[in-house]
């Protein structure tokens, strides 16, 4: 591990970076109020194991694959965001049944916030970008390990982090849905302000620079 010059740094920074408001937490949390909490989790596994796919890339410079290549990355980041509009479609599109149950009622819902968190995490150039661009700032030359073990240790202490403040997210989400659950009108709403949100982020990720 690198030493504590550099370890402390890179925890107050992932610290700060796992509170910020971003398209990952935006995400989850459209998951949790559109779903319901289940669907949260499930969602928040499959971000947090995706980033470990990311993690690796950035330990043995695959990642550096999309800085070099534009094409490669501007391809990835179009799947990505086609994939985002076609989910916020779904959400705005989905009517509530008849029979008053709720799109968070239904058993697909959870392995499909799980395949969908995969599948979103795994075409975001961006978050691959980010870690080859984050992690190695903190790694240390004179450690007695190799920089690319260093990487996939730092990877992990960061995405533990980022982690926790998902679970933060979803539990919070799922408090505002909760309140507002037994209202039909409410819970339709609550869909189309999901879906609203996963098409603004597939927007924002089609739109953004690296």
């Amino acid at each position: 591990m690198p030493g504590l010059e550099y370890l402390l740094p890179f925890l107050l920074t992932a610290l700060l970076l796992s509170i910020t408001p971003g398209p990952g937490l935006l995400y989850i949390a459209a998951q949790s109020i559109g779903r319901g909490q289940k669907a949260g989790w499930y969602s928040a596994i499959g971000t947090h194991f995706a980033s470990y796919v990311h993690i690796v890339a950035a330990a043995f410079g695959l990642s550096l694959f999309f800085v070099a290549v534009p094409t490669a990355y501007l391809v990835l980041k179009i799947v990505g965001a086609t994939y985002l509009f076609w989910l916020g479609i779904k959400f705005l599109m989905t009517e509530e049944p008849d029979t008053g149950q709720s799109l968070k009622s239904q058993p697909y819902s959870h392995v499909q916030a799980l395949k969908e968190s995969l599948i979103v995490e795994l075409t975001n150039p961006k978050s691959a970008v980010f870690f080859i661009a984050f992690l190695p700032q903190f790694s240390d030359q004179s450690a007695p390990y190799p920089i690319w073990l260093q990487i996939i240790l730092l990877g992990i202490i960061a995405n533990a982090i980022f982690t926790l403040a998902e679970i933060s997210c979803v539990i919070f989400a799922d408090k505002v849905s909760s309140f507002l659950k037994k209202s039909r009108s409410a819970g339709r709403w609550m869909r189309r302000a999901a879906g609203s949100v996963l098409i603004a982020l597939g927007a924002n990720l089609l739109l953004s620079e690296r």
